[in-house]
């Protein structure tokens, strides 16, 4: 139990017992054993309570010797664990409950029995009953995501200045699940008591944090965030989630106005650039894309869906969607490149089945154009007689019989006027010569 109180605070910083008892050992009955655990971290100088939350629940804190014990339990360097979170319980730290409930509602550490359950022999002729009890032990809850070593708190994500670095922003908590599909995950908590556009400044920064480049030894360059974390295996910067806690103060409606205007204020950080990549002359070919390169995937929940349905469900709405989806496809770009390729892939494949019944129908008509007889030859054209304009083969009905012979020039009846005309005296003394043609 002393491990887990300071593996607890060891990542949330600052925590009642009764958040302890349900992100570590839900199983529990109560949180006495927590409390009990706590008192005794706190005589050997390890766990010390400076306050209470504002409904009356102590709240624990380590010290630094418990921070070193904590970096042993959780297996992590003492550098990364933060600080001690020293004199924050005296206000009653709401933000940090908030940020504790939020973890233990993605976290849903399944309710495992901590004492052997003892055996119930049943009768073997008595079938189970429809809608029974569930057996003891038996968790009916919705699967979660991570479990404690898997979370960081108030991680500052560092940008350079002339003077060093300084924290550009303060991730609330930050969450590596790869066995959910999340290698990495940043996670802000919004209890509506800021304005929409300070909480909408911070994704400024991230984008800043995320753009920062280093060189590796190699020369070439590198997100920063990749020295820290794994790749996210899809195309942009890492997702960032807002949960929102309006609690009693916010109704539905100023929480929906509140969402619409962060959404707003930050498009051009989600957003991804339009390209057009489509070609052609036809309407439906003119498409394009957008690209995700340089857009965070900016998620939106609430705390009460969270502790309602778990994180597996569709409680997830993904700016640019538009609709309450589950994790998988909140992530998932809209109208991205591959979206693109997938649609330009269908009109391939439609233009080319196109193609395949044209050929189709091409061959069938050269196959019946083969079958039918080949048309009787049109006859050669008569040419006209030089003299009267007519066919040189005669009118229909003309008796060639006396005509004069062909000359290829005059039809018969012209032939016959010319040959009764009277002879010229050159035709007369050299007699009549044929003309060339």
């Amino acid at each position: 139990m002393r491990a887990h109180v300071l593996a607890a605070l060891g990542v949330l910083k600052l925590a009642t017992a009764d958040q302890m008892h349900r992100l570590m050992a839900p199983g529990h009955k109560d949180n006495k054993a927590f409390r009990n655990a706590a008192l005794d971290l706190a005589r050997h100088g390890l766990a010390v309570s400076e306050g209470s939350t504002r409904d009356g629940n102590k709240l624990w804190n380590l010290t630094p010797l418990g921070l070193d014990a904590a970096a042993e339990v959780l297996g992590r360097p003492v550098g990364e664990m933060g600080g001690t979170a020293r004199g924050a319980a005296r206000s009653g730290a709401p933000h940090a409950m908030a940020v504790n409930e939020t973890v233990i509602a993605i976290t849903r550490t399944p309710a495992t029995a901590t004492r052997p359950v003892p055996r119930q022999q049943q009768p073997a002729a008595a079938p189970p009953a429809t809608g029974q009890e569930p057996a003891p032990g038996l968790v009916l809850e919705a699967q979660g995501m991570g479990w404690i070593g898997s979370w960081s708190t108030e991680v500052p994500l560092n940008l350079p200045t002339s003077r060093g670095n300084r924290a550009g922003v303060r991730a609330d908590a930050v969450l590596q699940a790869p066995e959910a599909g999340l290698p990495v995950l940043f996670v802000e908590v919004d209890n509506c008591t800021e304005s929409a556009d300070t909480l909408a400044a911070k994704f400024e920064k991230y984008l800043r944090y995320f753009r920062l480049k280093s060189k590796n030894p190699l020369g070439s360059e590198s997100p920063v965030w990749r020295t820290q974390y794994p790749s996210t295996g899809r195309e942009g910067h890492p997702p960032v989630v807002v949960v929102f806690n309006p609690g009693t103060r916010t109704g539905p409606q100023a929480l929906k106005n509140r969402m619409n205007t962060v959404m707003e204020l930050t498009r051009l950080v989600w957003s991804g650039s339009y390209h057009g990549a489509g070609g052609g002359y036809r309407a439906e070919e003119r498409d394009g894309y957008y690209d995700y390169a340089d857009a965070i995937p900016l998620l939106f929940t609430t705390l009460d869906r969270l502790q309602t349905s778990g994180p597996r469900e569709a409680v997830w709405w993904r700016c640019g969607h538009g609709q309450w989806e589950t994790f998988p496809d909140a992530l998932t770009n809209p109208a991205d490149h591959d979206a693109w390729y997938a649609r330009d892939e269908q009109r391939r494949r439609r233009r080319e089945e196109a193609d395949q019944r044209r050929q189709q129908e091409w061959a069938a008509e050269r196959e019946r154009w083969a079958q039918e007889p080949d048309p009787a030859p049109e006859p050669e054209p008569v040419p006209p007689c030089e003299r009267c304009g007519l066919p040189i083969t005669g009118e229909p009905g003309y008796d060639l019989e006396f005509a004069p012979p062909e000359d290829g020039r005059h039809c018969p009846s012209c032939r016959t006027d010319l040959r009764q005309q009277y002879p010229t005296l050159r035709q007369a003394v050299f007699g009549r010569r044929p003309r060339s043609k």
